[in-house]
């Protein structure tokens, strides 16, 4: 005999509580980027962690609750990503989801989650299409929309699992630009569907042998190096070429105006924002400003000058190809040169 409740209970215990109800989902990610789904003996699809937000407790608390009564897992959870809310089904009731990322997990995390008490079910690491392609249809769009909001650093807002016109992410590109044509956005939505970008700055610097300065970050791929520099703090009122100015200063503890703009490279990776990079040059280090460079601790571990022929390797095919090309401007006078993936952009002539 099933101990699984009639639909005639389950109905009278929700028609009981306040509405909306208010549940909280874990995108649960491993190292590897995979999403943990799971199937259970009472269940007849598979599902995502979720919890229903008990008395005081927030969506956060509430989730960790759950992650931590059904699979035994104990770790931090992460940022809001989405939020659904759907009319009353069958349960009687409006319901309020809030998704939020988990993890990613280490590779040790990952293999002991397991149902707690010994219930019976799976736990299963699958690819995000993987994921979204297993899961019922009432869960998969609020999965894609989570993790559309997870790669663009933004947020989505559902109406039962749709996102919605003003929805920063989520939303199919083709049916924004739509919404766009028509006419039909206000300003309000349509300055938060409009899609990002990231801006940075960077710093060329050479010794006097014409090898290039790079820093080895403690963070990211490891034996990754990149030049001086970082984010543009645009929402506090700051230009690139200040950010690039207080990068080095933060960085190598060195101040120094940065030189001519040598560079603007676009790159661009579908799914996420594109990425804006200015790159300055900083003129030729001498000895002794070398020796006066000193980098912030637990940020960067360690500074190098590397020959250009030797950068293959250290950085990414894409900041080398930028590298080369701003050391081509700085020594043919050239520039600001106009930069696609590290390439230089040639316009297009009239007939």
């Amino acid at each position: 005999m099933s101990d699984r409740p009639s639909p005639e209970a389950v109905r009278a215990h929700f028609a009981a509580r306040p509405a909306p109800l208010v549940a909280a989902t874990g995108v649960v990610l491993d190292h590897r980027g995979r999403v943990l789904v799971l199937t259970t003996s009472d269940q007849d699809d598979p599902e995502l962690p979720c919890g229903t937000v008990e008395d005081t407790e927030t969506p956060e608390t509430g989730l960790a609750r759950a992650l931590s009564e059904e699979l035994d897992l104990r770790v931090p959870v992460g940022r809001l990503l989405a939020v659904d809310s759907c009319p009353p089904g069958a349960l009687g009731r409006s319901l309020v989801i809030h998704l939020h990322l988990v993890g990613p997990l280490t590779a040790d995390e990952a293999e002991d989650v397991s149902f707690a008490d010994g219930e019976g079910g799976g736990v299963h690491w699958l690819s995000p299409d993987d994921a979204a392609e297993r899961l019922p249809e009432r869960l998969a769009p609020r999965l894609r929309a989570a993790l559309a909001a997870l790669r663009t650093g933004s947020f989505a807002h559902l109406v039962a699992g749709v996102p919605q016109p003003g929805s920063p992410a989520g939303l199919d590109p083709a049916d924004r630009a739509a919404l766009e044509r028509a006419g039909t956005y206000d300003a309000a939505s349509h300055r938060a569907a409009r899609p990002k970008a990231l801006t940075a700055a960077n710093v060329v610097f050479t010794d006097e042998d014409g090898a290039v300065l790079l820093v080895q970050p403690g963070y990211g791929e490891p034996d990754r190096w990149l030049l001086p520099g970082g984010g543009v703090d645009s929402d506090l009122g700051e230009t690139p070429r200040e950010a690039a100015a207080r990068e080095v200063r933060e960085e190598i503890g060195l101040e120094r105006d940065p030189g001519r703009l040598l560079a603007v490279n676009w790159s661009h990776r579908p799914g996420h924002p594109a990425r804006i990079r200015f790159l300055y040059d900083g003129g030729v280090l001498d000895p002794a400003a070398l020796a006066r460079i000193r980098l912030p601790r637990h940020e960067l571990l360690r500074w190098s000058t590397v020959r250009p022929a030797e950068l293959r390797g250290l950085v990414s095919p894409v900041l080398r190809r930028q590298i080369e090309s701003c050391l081509a401007a700085r020594a043919e006078g050239e520039g600001p040169l106009e930069l696609h993936e590290g390439r230089p952009v040639k316009p297009h002539r009239g007939a």
